[in-house]
């Protein structure tokens, strides 16, 4: 007579089995988010330092190519970086795990140095998309502010130019963010005429388009630039070109915000300057291109 003994196997719970699969997604999301913070401090560091500017027009067409995000996402990655240089608490938040890209990335198109705090907790107490309502509701309320700020910024607008002990001529102004990215594109393309005229005389003189040699220094190259802004101006000879996509002032406005200003939303440059919703405001003779988007739910 033979005993035949079942050996029973243990099995986990499935309560207990859930719960720990759920820790261990919870843990890792966490792991993710602090990646991106360090992720975002090196983006910040590499367009302060101008690592993009190697024939690109931005750091976001850089970070497009060279790591392959969709150039909307790139711009906000961008844009989340340079916003958490100024906002300590959000930065910390996001390297601890303690808040998502997402709610970070939502808060950082209102947070300022005096609300940070504030926000933190709005953060910290809500889902992602409660914190998206918040934001939307936030700018809403602060769109009267806003509009008090474009129009203190306009009222302050100034150019100074005196003329210097040497003789040099010195100018300082202070302009609004739309015109200042305007005059920052006509300096870049003037700049790259003149680089293109001087390999033209090089290659006529020697044979070779090479001027490293005598290359003046950025800021010289910028008043060349300048000079050369005014001469055409004066002369009424300018002649642009094709208007390619790299000289263009990008406004990246919200779908509602154009239909009407009082929507919540944002209307912003491409370096994250926030700009009036008024479309009166961008809708110029200037060439300055809209690009609108739907508001992410």
């Amino acid at each position: 007579m033979q005993n035949h003994s079942t050996t029973v196997l243990a099995t986990p719970h499935p309560a207990a089995e859930l719960d720990r699969l759920g820790d261990e997604i919870a843990e890792l999301s966490a792991h993710l988010d602090a990646a991106t913070a360090r992720l975002l401090e090196l983006i910040r560091a590499f367009d302060a330092r101008g690592g993009w500017n190697t024939g690109f027009c931005s750091c976001a067409a850089w970070l497009s190519w060279r790591v392959g995000l969709d150039l909307g996402a790139a711009r906000e990655r961008v844009r989340v970086a340079r916003a958490l240089g100024t906002l300590p608490l959000l930065a910390e938040a996001l390297a601890r795990g303690q808040l998502s890209y997402a709610k970070v990335r939502a808060l950082t198109r209102v947070a300022t140095p005096e609300t940070e705090a504030r926000l933190l907790g709005v953060g910290r107490a809500g889902t992602a998309a409660h914190v998206e309502r918040i934001v939307r509701g936030w700018r809403y309320v602060d769109r009267r502010a806003e509009a008090r700020e474009a129009k203190h910024r306009h009222a302050t607008r100034a150019l100074h130019v005196y003329q210097d002990e040497d003789g040099m001529v010195v100018v300082r102004g202070r302009l609004e963010p739309e015109v200042g990215a305007l005059l920052l594109q006509a300096v870049a393309a003037a700049r790259e005429s003149l680089h293109q005229r001087a390999r033209e005389r090089a290659r006529a003189a020697t044979g070779f388009g090479d001027v490293s040699a005598e290359t003046p220094t950025v800021a010289q190259q910028r008043a060349d630039a300048l000079a050369l802004l005014v001469e055409t101006a004066l002369h009424h000879g300018l002649d642009p070109g094709p208007p390619g996509e790299r000289y263009q002032v990008v406004v990246h406005i919200d779908a509602p915000v154009l239909a009407d200003p009082e929507q919540p939303g944002h209307s912003v440059l491409e370096g994250g300057t926030h700009v009036s919703a008024e479309p009166s405001m961008w809708l110029s003779p200037l060439p300055v291109l809209a690009e609108t988007r739907m508001l992410r739910s």
